[in-house]
């Protein structure tokens, strides 16, 4: 088994890597999407959180208001840290049963935004980095997922600066050009892990 963190800043284009590799055969391993089943209706984590933020941060039906809290963790990281203790220790126990669970001879791709700034790098055999330029991740949150230039802004303060994150990378995926490109170096990518996975046998 070959184990990957992989990860980027917001707007990098981390999920359509991730989605090229898993079409290549990886074993994704999605920090984000178990950061939300931690936290559904009916689970320890969402008590956690409501006991840490109060009710105000629950929808009409129950479930988490992730837009609300959202709001508050990003304008103020004594608030994120409160909420990244709960969460964080949540995900890794699932991700820690997900790998388990893997074929021995898989590439394991773990989509992990915050990888970085949680200082997870040394848990995997390499890093890979989505990069973009700070003006191509504004310019794709604006435009594409249509955040205002200031809730655009305010996440990618909240996350590790381009340079810590290039400081942690094995590999390199530099993406502010076309979506072509990018799958282009995902594939050359794959073929690299392939090797390194069979150099380890």
């Amino acid at each position: 088994m070959l184990s990957v963190g992989l990860t980027g800043g917001i707007g990098a284009g981390k999920s359509e890597a991730v989605r090229r590799l898993a079409a290549h055969g990886a074993v994704v391993v999605d920090s984000d999407r178990i950061a939300r089943e931690v936290v559904e209706p009916g689970t320890p984590g969402l008590a956690a959180v409501v006991e840490e933020f109060g009710p105000g941060v629950l929808a009409a039906d129950g479930s988490l208001d992730r837009a609300g809290l959202g709001r508050i963790v990003f304008a103020d990281a004594g608030r994120r840290a409160a909420l990244n203790a709960i969460v964080h220790p949540l995900v890794a126990r699932r991700s820690a049963q997900l790998r388990a669970a893997a074929p021995q001879d898989a590439v394991v791709v773990h989509d992990v935004p915050l990888l970085t700034e949680n200082g997870l790098a040394d848990q995997y055999d390499l890093v890979v980095v989505v990069d973009a330029s700070p003006e191509v991740q504004l310019e794709r949150l604006t435009g594409l997922r249509g955040m205002s230039e200031a809730d655009a802004r305010a996440r990618m303060a909240a996350q590790a600066t381009r340079e810590q994150r290039l400081a942690i990378a094995d590999e390199v995926l530099y993406n502010d050009g076309t979506r072509e490109e990018l799958a282009a170096q995902v594939d050359r990518l794959w073929e690299r892990l392939r090797e390194r996975l069979r150099q380890r046998r």
